[in-house]
């Protein structure tokens, strides 16, 4: 199988040796906190109770927001409020829809006993203020407080305490980010998001892949691999922390789950010489899975409970990288059941499969969005001179370029559908390098994401919180 056939076949048909083995991962990707939170009621908004801006609005002209520093409850500085304070700006002035003011225009003591002074936020132009404090309790807690201001009704919109442990401050933070985005833009955020992805190190013919985990923002980085034998295809269960990947072993592919709580992974199965995949259901009970067979390659969908298989395609022809759309009613693929590489959509148990790509190159690794509006790809052709990772509707309709360059791929959806991460290559003199990038869904707004090493492969998780 040739790169112009399929990119993942060529690009990873040259597989390490190895034998997998877990390290135990300390404490993280948590389903809750260790603590409780204490919420006030919020007043509206508005008298619609709605959002204080639009999606589109905020792309077009970002919100505005003043974050006050997190003190302590006497107004000393704090050095887990300064972090915290960090961390919430970074959420809000990263993701393209707020406008972070710069804190040194601040006037002096604009908070009174915990409430603004509203004309000195007025001048600012600030349409939202995010104010709090973090008390050390002792024993290793933490009480956070935080208030989000309306600054132009002069009303308070949400007001919430948290109590946990010291250690979990940065999950304080986004969990602070991701209120803040909903009630703001009338969505749930994406800051309390955990990623996994392939860790690359060392020479371009005998790189090491490690599976991998981090927090959205490239924070909280931890190795769950030894590197022994290669990992590949990470993916998130949308409904535990739980990932499945590829790993190899005397150049056999199996596929395995690792529990993110307990640090344990178990074998699903090996299923021949070549597994592409797999993508979990969203229940997260079962697995799809692409498998080569005589010259092509079958979809199949594995049981998680019983370990049943249902072949949902042939073999005929090349049949790879399945995904289930956000309702499990339907399947993204691609095939060049056509000749050329391209786009299918086919019901749940394999039926009606129905073409929806028609460009003049190839189509591969589609992606559906949470949100069902969308399904992201990368596509190459003589026309655009590279790779590109584009969006288009589910029947077709829409297909717009996001971004390109000499290698884009591995699409993954944040959450609430509205970013995009994925894989950026360069040419290198020892070969290329590869790295995680996110970008609106928009177009615009694009971010390196930092990992200690070489990434790719990323796979963005629900919500923790």
């Amino acid at each position: 199988m040739t790169r112009s056939r399929f990119t993942l076949l060529s690009r990873r048909g040259v597989l390490g040796v190895g034998a997998a083995s877990a390290l135990a991962p300390g404490a993280f990707a948590q389903s809750v906190l260790g603590g409780d939170a204490d919420t006030a009621p919020a007043p509206a908004a508005d008298a619609n109770n709605g959002p204080a801006i639009t999606v589109s609005g905020a792309q077009t002209a970002p919100i505005p927001i003043a974050i006050a520093p997190f003190d302590d409850p006497s107004g000393n500085a704090s050095q887990y409020g300064g972090q915290i304070t960090q961390v919430l700006s970074d959420d809000l002035g990263h993701c393209g829809l707020f406008r972070t003011i710069d804190p040194a225009s601040f006037v002096p003591n604009s908070v009174v006993n915990g409430t603004p002074v509203w004309q000195n936020w007025t001048i600012l132009g600030a349409q939202a203020l995010v104010t709090g404090d973090v008390a050390d309790l002792g024993g290793g807690q933490l009480r956070v407080e935080f208030r989000l201001w309306n600054v132009a009704q002069q009303t308070q919109v949400q007001g919430t305490a948290y109590t946990t442990t010291a250690d979990n401050w940065r999950r304080i933070a986004h969990i602070i980010g991701d209120v803040v985005y909903q009630q703001m833009i009338g969505e749930k955020g994406y800051f309390d998001t955990r990623v996994a992805y392939i860790s690359e190190a060392g020479p371009v013919t005998s790189r090491i892949r490690r599976l991998a985990v981090m927090d959205y923002d490239g924070a909280n980085n931890q190795f769950l691999t030894d590197g022994s034998s290669m990992a590949l295809s990470p993916q998130y269960n949308p409904t535990r922390q739980q990932l499945a990947f590829v790993s190899f072993q005397s150049n056999t592919p199996r596929v395995y789950l690792f529990d993110l709580q307990t640090g344990t992974q178990r074998l699903v199965g090996s299923y021949g010489d070549m597994t592409i995949g797999p993508r979990f259901s969203p229940d997260g009970n079962s697995l799809l899975m692409s498998i080569s067979r005589n010259g092509g390659a079958a979809i199949v969908r594995v049981d998680l409970n019983g370990g049943s298989m249902v072949e949902l395609t042939d073999s005929a022809s090349i049949n790879v990288t399945p995904c289930y759309s956000p309702d499990g009613s339907q399947i993204v693929f691609n095939s060049d059941r056509d000749g050329d590489q391209q786009l299918f959509v086919m019901n749940a148990d394999g039926s009606g499969a129905k073409r929806i790509s028609f460009g003049a190159g190839q189509y591969a690794e589609p992606a559906w969005s949470p949100r069902g509006d969308l399904i992201s790809y990368t596509f190459w052709g003589s026309d655009v001179g590279g790779f590109t990772i584009g969006v288009m509707a589910p029947d077709g309709s829409g297909e717009r370029i996001l971004t390109q360059g000499f290698m884009v791929e591995a699409s993954t959806f944040c959450p609430n559908g509205r970013v995009v991460m994925f894989c950026r290559s360069t040419p290198t003199q020892d070969g290329h390098s590869s790295r995680l990038v996110t970008i609106g869904i928009d177009g615009f707004n694009e971010r390196l994401v930092p990992t200690p090493s070489y990434a790719s492969d990323p796979s963005w998780g629900p919500l923790l919180s």
